[in-house]
């Protein structure tokens, strides 16, 4: 059974899971899926198409699944995807994806979005990310999984943030922040490794120890890009961590914060 406050407004198209919660004067959209167990705010809305995932919990007057702030947008058809396991805060804004993005917005599990975030169309969001107060994604932006941007933090559309990175409060990203590099200003510019998150996703002293050679060689050499990769890739020796690092740099198109 599902506790719904009677002051609720749900579309009978809305599709919603046992052991849902939803408060007051919460709005439910067509085209809805609630998974088990999520806990829906008062005065919360929920725009669809979109899926939400189980055990989700979102606060009151978030703004979920709008269609996107995106002057080309004309109506065509899209979606948000939630998975499992968020934290959604008060006044967070997540838009539905558009034609020239692939269509869907996508969130994934276990993150803690705190309030008055915002995350645009098209965005692709992994596991475990953290958002503080006030952080922002323009469209297209990709944030891979355990990474942490702390409060303010502005990204510019199509930028990517790689595995594990941090940025400080107030940073402004204009460009691509490889795995686990932490970045910091406006134009945000880097300022080490995020050896903590490191250790807290349980790397080995000898990966963190080839991270940091790696950081060393991109940033502190004086080499041109290119030659800094070439001797990173000479260097690995097979680090599965480093090589990811090297990757990503790689399929850089807007280039890296350096």
């Amino acid at each position: 059974m599902s506790d719904i406050h009677p002051t609720a407004i749900i579309d009978p198209s809305a599709k919603i899971a046992s052991g849902v919660r939803i408060g007051p004067y919460a709005v439910i959209d067509a085209d809805v899926e609630i998974g088990s167990g999520c806990d829906i705010g008062p005065h919360v809305v929920l725009r669809g198409p979109m899926r939400l995932g189980a055990r989700n919990r979102i606060f009151q007057f978030a703004s979920i699944g709008e269609i996107p702030q995106d002057k080309k947008f004309a109506g065509e058809s899209s979606s948000l995807e939630i998975g499992d396991d968020n934290t959604i805060r008060e006044f967070v804004t997540i838009n539905r994806g558009t034609a020239d993005g692939g269509g869907a917005t996508r969130i994934g599990n276990k993150n803690w979005i705190m309030a008055y975030v915002h995350i645009a169309h098209d965005c692709q969001v992994g596991n475990e990310v953290v958002f503080a107060n006030g952080s922002s994604l323009a469209g297209h932006v990709e944030v891979g999984d355990w990474a942490t941007l702390g409060g303010f933090t502005l990204v510019h559309q199509f930028c990517r943030l790689g595995t594990g990175s941090f940025s400080a409060m107030g940073s402004c990203v204009r460009q691509d922040v490889p795995p686990f590099v932490t970045i910091a200003g406006d134009p945000a510019l880097p300022h080490g490794i995020n050896i903590e998150g490191l250790k807290r996703r349980g790397y080995s002293t000898a990966a963190q120890q080839s991270i940091r050679k790696a950081y060393r060689t991109l940033y502190k050499r004086g080499l041109r890009l290119q030659d800094a990769l070439d001797a990173v890739s000479n260097d690995d020796g097979g680090d599965p961590a480093v090589e990811a690092f090297v990757r990503f740099i790689k399929a850089s198109e807007r280039g890296i914060v350096r």
